[in-house]
Parts: structure tokens; C-alpha cells; sequence
């Protein structure tokens, strides 16, 4: 970064004239800084981001938004600002950080409607209207590189943070190119002080304890199922750990995460997932159970995938003592079921190994299932959920149907 940018960087007030050089440049500000002639990051606003909030930095309770992919769902978004402390006075700044796309989540969620207006009664769907409930920013950080991921002014913005949303796109960039950056420590830092944060697609799969990390592509449930070591079943940490994760929040601890499940069918390579995570254990004789390289005990591995048009809110209830995750939608008439899935599996695998397909015993995948907005569901204990389907998997294929 030059030396003009870190002298600016230097003091609060330095930051605040910058910031209003780049409001007076328009109404949604853009600016790319240059490295080896190309830009290290791209950084984008709307409102003003110079006003100093009046709410807290720290949240008393933890708040995560866990979004399926698809059209976004407006109310996710007011629900993460007001679990962030912010209304209409305190003011408050909401980051969008993402690799690859633009600042089109700025208006989106701070205004009430496309002909930009910041009243309540304006909101209209399609919208947030963030400014009406308080933010008095939006700014969207493109990260593209492990140089971008250390910047002083990409990590001066994303600390100030009073709310923090990971954009979809490509998962494998978040793991390349954040992990064990100074992003990561920012990021973690936020979770830590309860800042709520939230994603989709991509975003919401780098949330969990574990991640499906992509790095050779994507993968159908049929392959997962058919081989759950082939080249592209790749989770992180790897090898599989308890410690060592990107963020891991204590939320969503032994959990790994997943979008598109309706859309994309991806139940499938959800249960693979989730069997991957449990360690090899005896059974009776010579039985073994479970799969190699994983790391958690049998019944322990969870998995939660999410449908497009739907997202899980999660946050901490004091009065219980336990995680909750409620389900919400994006209209009255979304195109699919919009459900939530919970998965988990009873009795490790039977057939888990390189180049052959997947065994789970008959009934020993647990799958719970959350369509409705109203039933609130104990994510420290699934026991009291019903159960939606028990099912198996035989030589990679799922009986009876899991949906």
C-alpha cells in the first residue's frame, strides 16, 4: 500500500477526511487500490461511513445469519442489524467482504427502495432499508488475494464493523486467500465481541466448525456418495482437526455447513460430509465404524443445509443457556419449500473408504427438517426436533427418500 494511504491510516480523524473525499466523488463511492498495477482490493460505500456510531462494538450475545443461496432474504438482513444494537439514532456500519463481484449489496441493503430513500414507510420488498433502521453505512470490501487479505485500510474497515456479511461467489477463495490472514484475526476478533455476522452460499459454507472447501471444484451427492475421498471432497482444516479452522465459531461447533440443498440436491454430499468428520471406531468383532482421517465421535458430526430463499438465524438465548436457529423466507411464496435440514448420523459409516462408495447403516442418519418461520429448534440439542426421515445409505445410494 503507498505511503499516502498509510499516513491516512495513521489517526481517526485522517480516516474520516479520507472517507469524505470518497463521499463527495459520488453517492456510491469506489475505490481500488493498486498493487504491481493491479488493484489489491476494491472498496465501496454508501451513507456515511465517517459518522461514528453511538452503539456498542460489543453485543452481549452472538448472532449469525445462515443463508441458503438464491434470491436474499430481506429480513435476515434487518434482523442482523437489530442484533447489533443499531436503530434509528444510534447509526451503526454494516461491511459486505466478498472476492470476486462488486459494491451491489451497498443500496440493497441500506436503502428503502430504488429510487434511494432512507424512510421506513418506503421499504418496499427487494429492499432493506438499513438507513431507516438506523445504519448510517454500507461498505463492501473485494478481497481477491492473500495481499488484499492484509491490508491495513481492508482490516481497518472490516474492525470498525458493527455488523459483517460474506457475500456468495467462490469458497475456495475465502480459504486461499483469507485463512491464516490478517482478515482472519479481524474476523475472529468481531466474533469474539458478538458482532453478528452472516452469509450466503459461499458465505454461509466458511461458517461452520468444518467447511466444504471447494478447492477443486464442486461436487454432486452422487460423487460425494460414490467415492468420499475423490479429489474434490476437499474440507478444511486439512487434514481434519478439531482446531485449526477458518473462524469456527463456537456456534456452530462440530457443524459443518451447506447451501442450495433443494435446488442443487445436495442432502447427499451433506451426509457425506457429516460421516467424513467421525472418526474410526470398534464395533462388535471385528466390525469397524466411521471414516478415516476424521476426528469427531460417533453422533457428535452435525450437518445444516440450508434452501435457497431461506436463511437460519442463530443466536444465543440467555434464559435457556443454548443456541437457537429459527428459519425465515423471503416471501409468503418462495419457489421452493425454502427448509432447513439437520443432519447427523447415529452409527458411523460401515463402507467409508477411497474409491468406494459410501455405507451408512440402515436408519443411522438422523435428518430434521425446519419449513415453517414459527418452530424455533435447540442447536446445543436436536433430541427434542422431531425427526423427519431416518434413513441409510448402501453402496452410495440414499433409502428411502431423504426429502
Amino acid at each position: 500500500m503507498n505511503d499516502f494511504l498509510s499516513k491516512l491510516l495513521s489517526h481517526e480523524m485522517h480516516w474520516r477526511i479520507f472517507c469524505r473525499i470518497l463521499l463527495v466523488l459520488s453517492l456510491t463511492t469506489t475505490i481500488g487500490i493498486a498493487q504491481a498495477g493491479k488493484p489489491s482490493f476494491i472498496y465501496s460505500s454508501v451513507g456515511d461511513p465517517t459518522v461514528a456510531p453511538s452503539v456498542s462494538a460489543v453485543q452481549p450475545y452472538p448472532s449469525f445469519v445462515l443463508m441458503g443461496g438464491g434470491p436474499d432474504v430481506d429480513e435476515a438482513f434487518r434482523w442482523m442489524i437489530k442484533q447489533a444494537g443499531i436503530k434509528p439514532g444510534t447509526g451503526g456500519r454494516l461491511v459486505v467482504i466478498r472476492a470476486t463481484g462488486d459494491g451491489a449489496y451497498n443500496p440493497y441493503i441500506y436503502y428503502s427502495s430504488a429510487a434511494s430513500s432512507t424512510a421506513s414507510a418506503d421499504i418496499v420488498d427487494g429492499w432493506v432499508g438499513g438507513a431507516s433502521l438506523g445504519l448510517t453505512s454500507v461498505e463492501t470490501l473485494v478481497i481477491p488475494s492473500i495481499a488484499a487479505a492484509n491490508e491495513a485500510f481492508v482490516n481497518a474497515v472490516l474492525g470498525r464493523a458493527n455488523a459483517v456479511w460474506i457475500a456468495g461467489g467462490d469458497q475456495s477463495d475465502y480459504i486461499k486467500f483469507w485463512k491464516g490472514q490478517a482478515l482472519e484475526k479481524t474476523l475472529s476478533t468481531l466474533i469474539k465481541n458478538n458482532v453478528p455476522v452472516g452469509g450466503t452460499s459461499a458465505g454461509l459454507a466458511v461458517l461452520g466448525q468444518f467447511d466444504f472447501a471447494a478447492l477443486n471444484g464442486s461436487v454432486t451427492s452422487a460423487q460425494a456418495m460414490s467415492n468420499p475421498y475423490n479429489r474434490y471432497m476437499t474440507l478444511d482444516p486439512a487434514p481434519l482437526s478439531t482446531s485449526g479452522g477458518f473462524i469456527a465459531p463456537p456456534a456452530l461447533a462440530n457443524a459443518i455447513l451447506d447451501s442450495h440443498l433443494d435446488t442443487r440436491d445436495r442432502l447427499g454430499r451433506l451426509i457425506t460430509f457429516v460421516s467424513r468428520l467421525v472418526a474410526n471406531y470398534p464395533g462388535s468383532g471385528s466390525q469397524q465404524f466411521g471414516c478415516a482421517g476424521g476426528v469427531l465421535g460417533n453422533n457428535a458430526a452435525k450437518g445444516i443445509g440450508v434452501s435457497v430463499e431461506s436463511a437460519l438465524l442463530v443466536n444465543w438465548d440467555p434464559v435457556n443457556a443454548h443456541y437457537t436457529g429459527r428459519r425465515i423466507t423471503n416471501n409468503p411464496a418462495p419457489a421452493t419449500e425454502a427448509a432447513v435440514y439437520f443432519v447427523n448420523v447415529t452409527q458411523g459409516p460401515t463402507l467409508c473408504t477411497s474409491g468406494k462408495p459410501l455405507t451408512v447403516g440402515t436408519s443411522a442418519v438422523q435428518i430434521r427438517k425446519l419449513a415453517d418461520s414459527i418452530t424455533t429448534i435447540n442447536l446445543s440439542d436436536w433430541s427434542a426436533f422431531p425427526i423427519h426421515r431416518s434413513v441409510g445409505v448402501n453402496a452410495g445410494v440414499i433409502s428411502p427418500d431423504p426429502y
